[in-house]
């Protein structure tokens, strides 16, 4: 049985076993201070509200740690039953380590926060009251962050594009500190990077986004994972989550518009020029505008065509679920 069939037979329905919330904390070099944020989060829910305090689980996802942190992890799942621990092969990145989270954990309300103790898990009660209060997915806002400017900077550079070009108003989408309702993690699919991209996804399958600020600490141990090279990676992934909310149920309105237009201007380039012929000028064809007329024909044309097949291809592997999704069902 492959990995992905496992994951699949052991995907919880909701709540299966009677639990409230699940931590999935990413794992990654994170060995000095992964015992610190278990006993933290341990603490905090000791002192919650009933729900939580009896029903709910610490997940920890190592992605391929070269530190120590599994056998950190195997220790703190030994001292108490309610941590589980996976374990990669390799690193696979932050992504992929909330995907497994994702479909491991078996919650009716699910918190992702990162190992290395720069928000503190008391703030979970303040993301708590906004889903009481209707929404899916609440996200935390560091509005004073103890970062380096070359994490700081890319992230806002980041936020307010994506913000803009998207709609989903947050200022903070990179922050790993995020709660859910069951709903959400078990319906949106990531891979890649899109971790960052959570909240629009989210936003994309009608679920209801906000966010609350959080108080953001210096980091104590480790050093950082991401920097500013991130933001280039970051752009090439908006491109993808825009088109993958945009137009990939509709490749047509993207490729045929841009198809269209080109060969609009083309067409006109080549309509003035045979009219400058017809006319009895001199001769068009060792013209510079002639080939790019051409050629921005011959380029409408294969986007259109592109177009064409993208909706060929939608029409053939089209699943009714990927045209919607249910809130819920009165029988």
């Amino acid at each position: 049985m492959t990995t992905a069939n496992i994951l699949e037979d052991e995907r919880p329905t909701l709540a299966e076993d009677g639990l409230t919330l699940s931590v999935v904390i990413p794992v990654y070099n994170e060995h000095e201070s992964l015992p610190m944020i278990c006993k933290r989060i341990t603490e905090v829910l000791a002192a919650g509200p009933a729900p939580y305090r009896d029903s709910y689980e610490i997940l920890l996802v190592d992605d391929g740690s070269r530190d120590g942190s599994f056998e950190v992890a195997q220790k703190l799942h030994a001292a108490d039953e309610r941590i589980r621990v996976v374990q990669f092969r390799r690193n696979f990145g932050k992504t992929a380590a909330l995907q497994a989270g994702f479909t491991l954990c078996r919650g009716a309300r699910v918190v992702t926060i990162d190992a290395d103790m720069q928000e503190d898990p008391v703030d979970m009660f303040r993301l708590f009251e906004k889903l009481d209060a209707g929404y899916d997915l609440v996200s935390a806002w560091r509005i004073k962050r103890n970062d380096p400017l070359s994490k700081t900077l890319p992230s806002r550079i980041f936020n307010g594009v994506v913000s803009r070009m998207t709609g989903v108003h947050l200022h903070d989408f990179n922050c790993g500190f995020k709660a859910y309702n069951g709903d959400v993690v078990r319906e949106i699919q990531l891979y890649g990077d899109l971790h960052r991209f959570i909240p629009v996804l989210a936003h994309q399958q009608g679920f209801k986004v906000t966010e609350v600020s959080v108080e953001h600490q210096p980091r104590r141990y480790g050093k950082s994972k991401f920097g500013a090279r991130r933001l280039g990676r970051g752009y090439i992934d908006f491109i993808q989550v825009l088109f993958l909310t945009s137009y990939l149920n509709r490749p047509l309105r993207l490729f045929g518009t841009i198809g269209t237009l080109l060969m609009l201007v083309g067409g006109a380039i080549c309509a003035y020029l045979s009219i400058l012929w017809l006319q009895g000028f001199r001769p068009i064809g060792d013209r510079p505008l002639l080939t790019l007329g051409v050629l921005l024909l011959i380029t409408g044309l294969q986007f259109f065509s592109t177009g064409l097949v993208g909706e060929m291809l939608r029409h053939n592997t089209y699943r009714t679920g990927d045209e919607f999704s249910i809130r819920r069902m009165l029988r």
